[in-house]
């Protein structure tokens, strides 16, 4: 089972490709919801408000993925597939690619289409900073003050992440691990007396 997954690290900068005229600005963002996408796709839209398509792919999640590509008014398949195809190449998640196109009054036909829209959407991968990240599992600890030492022992010897903590006569840590220790350190917390674990869900 693998617990690590690629995403670019921050926004691209924007790449220009052109092709008969036509103009295509590419670029890519990381994301982690459709909330996001959608602000995204607004911004591009006001900065280039004299565009003829602003047509895009993302794909959300680690373990179960969900993707969506848009050909904004261009033949269909010719630019979120080309563009979607992209993303699966570079084997990233968590990602927006948008291709913002200016049309040259030259027709490239579907064919030039796929390449082109492929190519920017190249370029704005080849031109982000793509970084691997650990898929976590987090998890609340309940206990009473009293135990506390027995807690923390355990969280320095397992190496876990603390996320949150609220200390006081009843206290309730969050940790984080990578997916691959999920069972180890829950049965390390389970294993004390008086100390309750549950794992935390998005």
């Amino acid at each position: 089972m693998t617990d690590t997954f690629k995403t670019i690290e921050s926004p691209s900068e924007e790449i220009l490709f052109k092709e008969k005229n036509s103009k295509f600005y590419g670029y890519a963002f990381p994301v982690q919801t459709e909330s996001e996408v959608k602000e995204i796709l607004e911004q591009l839209k006001k900065q280039h408000y004299a565009a003829r398509h602003w047509c895009y792919a993302y794909q959300l999640g680690t373990l179960k993925t969900t993707y969506r590509a848009n050909d904004d008014g261009e033949p269909n398949n010719s630019a979120g597939m080309p563009i979607y195809g992209q993303i699966q190449s570079f084997n990233v998640t968590n990602i927006l690619i948008v291709v913002v196109r200016y049309f040259g009054g030259v027709k490239l036909g579907v064919g030039g289409l796929v390449s082109a829209y492929k190519t920017a959407a190249e370029m704005a991968l080849q031109n982000s900073i793509i970084i691997e990240k650990t898929i976590n599992t987090h998890y609340l600890i309940k206990f009473d003050y009293k135990n506390m030492n027995k807690v923390m022992r355990v969280i320095k010897e397992k190496n876990v992440n603390i996320v949150n903590q609220v200390l006081e006569l009843s206290c309730l840590i969050e940790i984080s691990c990578r997916l691959t220790q999920k069972d180890e350190i829950y049965n390390a917390f389970n294993h004390i007396f008086e100390v309750e674990i549950t794992e935390k869900k998005n």
